[in-house]
């Protein structure tokens, strides 16, 4: 006797083989049969004569972190066809922190993750994971984050690890991995983060290397004269080579000013890899991201965390300073509006550009923007404006499609479900490669399944997912291959997409016709 029965589909198993036409039988939480169960008996049925049955989505970086426990159903991205997210990504996360910590950093991180409850138990991985359990629509895995792991060491100081605080790091990883994290992330762009040098991140992956997980980089663009190469690309594999860690680069891709020059991003890749280092990379089809005004200001700012900000913004000379360093930003942050506002005091700047927030407050951009930091207390968030040359957008979401010809690309959201006006890609990210992209630039379906099922679970050891297979977990979506595409837009972000009506977790469907059942069966894959 199955549970369900899913009768008649398109079954693309993830592995990148042709499709077949299939029953898939479903017993818990497992595949238990694929073929022609017809006379099968079954409590339940789908039909699936007209869609595509795939595994489900992995997104292999999505900031969900705080959002999945304030909104569990997670409509954004369970509509999508996204069954398991990887978070703790750029470092950002909630643990492993004691309770006085957690608190801080929360503020700190609510931007881009929100606030959870004060209560929750984040003094271990483990202990954190445990609030997914059967409590979200999604499954969840999760990374060993930076962030957490310098402010146990030494708070949030500009201060190296070295002696006795680079043993309690490397304890706190060896802990964290013990606890079924799947790797360690950092966001080298973002603090306390970016506080480190080559050496400490090479002797922190050492570990990750002996637990056989994934360093998973936001690669440097802050404090560059600490790091192997200045930093980017060059310290990400300086540091596979050193540790032995099996290396991910997050959103790597091109973007409008070096659209179309695929092989100038790729070639210290290709080569690194040809010497032996372990290296996979992710991206995101868009052509703008999404991030947190204190992005532009230096370190220096940023000791103390969120009080020690907003405490320098609230005294004249350290907000002239912080005024002074945005205008070296300038040109660059006039192309942003803001997106999340936190507080009903300034709800009504979301939407509108820097700029024209700027002349509504009769001040400066850069003034505008420090002052909304200090009265939000950190909870606001932007993104930038895209490129008004379609041709140059267009160039770059080929790029995309040509780099998912790699096997050693995936795709990551970066999604940052705040509410608000948030990046279409909380909402439309993997339709859009899925559906809309593969067809205008025809790819095989089969290729491009594969890269967002059978790849993630494989690079990232999500055991017996991935791929539509006897005594596999039944991840599943179930979708119309002509008509799956995404509707968020940059105007109209939270938009769900069309064309997925079924999405299975854990063998219980959460999105049934197109519309979220409430069902919260994911669970922390440990």
């Amino acid at each position: 006797m199955f549970d369900l029965v899913i009768e008649g589909g398109n079954v693309v198993d993830g592995t990148g083989s042709p499709r077949v036409r299939a029953d898939v039988g479903i017993v818990g939480e497992k595949i238990k049969e694929i073929g022609h169960l017809a006379n099968a008996k079954r409590h339940s049925t789908i039909d699936a004569t007209t869609l595509i049955v795939s595994p489900g989505f992995i997104d292999t970086h999505a900031h969900s972190d705080g959002a999945l426990l304030i909104d569990p159903n997670h409509e954004n991205g369970i509509r999508q066809g996204i069954t398991t997210e990887i978070i703790a990504q750029d470092g950002m996360s909630f643990a492993p922190l004691s309770a006085d910590n957690y608190v801080a950093h929360r503020q700190y991180l609510s931007g881009i993750l929100q606030s959870p409850e004060d209560n929750l138990d984040t003094s271990t991985i483990s202990t954190f994971l445990n609030n997914f359990d059967s409590g979200t629509a999604c499954n969840v895995v999760m990374l060993v984050p930076h962030g957490p792991i310098r402010l146990e060491a030494v708070g949030f100081r500009d201060i190296p690890l070295r002696g006795e605080s680079l043993e309690v790091a490397r304890r706190l990883v060896a802990e964290g991995m013990a606890d079924g994290a799947r790797g360690f992330s950092t966001g080298l762009s973002y603090y306390p983060q970016s506080y480190s040098t080559t050496d400490e991140l090479v002797a922190l992956c050492e570990v990750v290397a002996a637990h056989n997980g994934v360093y998973v980089t936001h690669i440097r663009n802050h404090n560059e004269e600490r790091a192997f190469g200045d930093g980017g690309i060059p310290e990400a594999l300086e540091i596979g080579r050193r540790s032995g860690v099996k290396v991910h680069i997050s959103h790597y891709r091109t973007s409008v000013p070096n659209a179309g020059e695929l092989n100038t991003l790729l070639e210290n890749i290709d080569t690194a890899k040809a010497e032996g280092v372990d290296v996979t990379m992710e991206c995101y089809p868009y052509v703008v991201g999404s991030t947190v005004p204190g992005y532009f200001l230096s370190g220096d700012f940023h000791e103390g965390g969120a009080s020690g900000l907003l405490d320098l913004l609230n005294t004249d000379d350290g907000y002239e300073k912080a005024v002074e360093a945005l205008e070296g930003f300038s040109a660059l942050i006039n192309e942003g509006f803001w997106t999340y506002i936190g507080s009903n005091l300034n709800r009504d700047l979301c939407g509108l550009t820097f700029p024209d927030a700027a002349e509504r407050r009769s001040t400066s951009v850069e003034r505008m923007m420090l002052d909304v930091m200090r009265e939000e207390r950190m909870a606001c968030g932007f993104r930038y404006v895209p490129s008004g040359s379609i041709a140059l957008v267009q160039q770059v979401e080929a790029d995309i499609m040509d780099l998912l010809d790699r096997e050693d690309y995936m795709i990551g959201s970066d999604a940052i479900p705040l509410p608000g006006i948030p990046h279409p890609r909380a909402y439309g990210c993997f339709p859009r490669v899925v559906g809309r992209l593969r067809r205008r630039h025809s790819r095989p379906l089969e290729q491009i399944i594969q890269r967002v099922t059978q790849n993630p679970a494989r690079r990232f050891r999500l055991e017996g997912r991935g791929e539509i297979r006897k005594d596999f977990v039944a991840d599943l979506v179930l979708f119309d291959e002509a008509q799956i595409a995404d509707l968020a837009t940059y105007e109209d972000p939270a938009v769900p997409p069309a064309g997925i009506p079924y999405v299975i977790v854990n063998g219980q469907v959460a999105v049934n016709r197109e519309g979220c059942t409430g069902t919260l069966a994911g669970h922390p894959i440990r």
